[in-house]
């Protein structure tokens, strides 16, 4: 039998920060306690596009950065195609690429620089690197004269490109994206997620989209989990969450699952 590409059993991540309780001193923050994931368990087999949806604050990002070794789990265990992403960090970073909403670059240098930076950091010396930079950035539409503009002139659909491009540089194998179309234009956003279409279709690459976009998950996203507050509600295709709950959209099958809508549930984490 194949290995799953991600197999988390009973993982919690909490995070400690002061508030000040209602009445109390402005100077009195007591530490409190919140947590971002609860004992998760969660398989995804290799390959297609699982998409995790849910508001700011249900816990994406925080399962992001655990799959990325960029946080480590209270408890429990996550692993990423057979390996430990505590005790093997090194063996999951040779297997996983993450692409956020602030990808990093240096701005000052161009495409074809920051991406064979990444290259070498990687361990890949290639002479051919020039060639397959080119050819990567050709693949998923981006002109050739902005490979070698510095980073600050690209429009944020472009640098986004320029991230996922980074990403097929080092071959991974799991590719993570954390909201990797928000505040984008329009027009950029269907860049992207074009991009993200012809990476499902062309390559054997298994891909987490964490997103709050109920659409953007509906149209590229094999699977769909619905989390909030750090709990699955809801796993399953697009079409059977959407018959399931008897919804003519994924915004529906959420408003039905928390009698709110995604909107409303962003709007109260933002004033917690």
């Amino acid at each position: 039998m194949s290995v799953p590409a991600i197999d988390i059993q009973g993982v919690r991540k909490a995070f400690k920060r002061r508030e000040r309780d209602a009445g109390a001193p402005w100077w009195r923050r007591e530490q409190k306690e919140k947590v971002a994931l609860h004992e998760l368990d969660l398989i995804v087999e290799a390959g297609g596009v699982t998409g995790i949806l849910g508001p700011n604050g249900s816990g994406k990002s925080t399962l992001i950065r655990i799959l990325g070794t960029l946080l480590t789990p209270d408890t429990g265990r996550a692993m990423v195609f057979g390996w430990d992403v505590v005790t093997d960090a090194l063996q999951v970073r040779r297997r996983v690429n993450r692409v956020s909403v602030e990808a990093a670059f240096f701005k000052e240098l161009s495409p074809w620089e920051n991406m064979v930076y990444a290259s070498r950091l990687y361990g890949n010396t290639s002479r051919g690197t020039r060639r397959r930079v080119v050819e990567i950035l050709e693949l998923l539409g981006l002109p050739k004269d902005v490979i070698d503009q510095p980073m600050k002139q690209l429009s944020r659909g472009q640098q986004q490109k320029v991230a996922i491009a980074r990403s097929f540089l080092t071959a991974p194998s799991l590719l993570l994206m954390d909201e990797p179309t928000t505040g984008l234009d329009p027009r950029s956003k269907k860049e992207v997620q074009a991009v993200l279409e012809t990476l499902r279709a062309e390559r054997e690459i298994t891909v987490l989209l964490c997103t709050h976009d109920m659409d953007e998950a509906s149209a590229l996203c094999d699977r769909v989990l619905m989390l909030d507050g750090g709990r699955v509600l809801a796993d399953g295709s697009p079409d059977e969450l959407r018959a399931r709950h008897g919804a003519a959209t994924l915004e529906d099958v959420f408003m039905d699952l928390t009698g709110k809508t995604l909107e409303a549930e962003e709007a109260e984490e933002a004033v917690t």
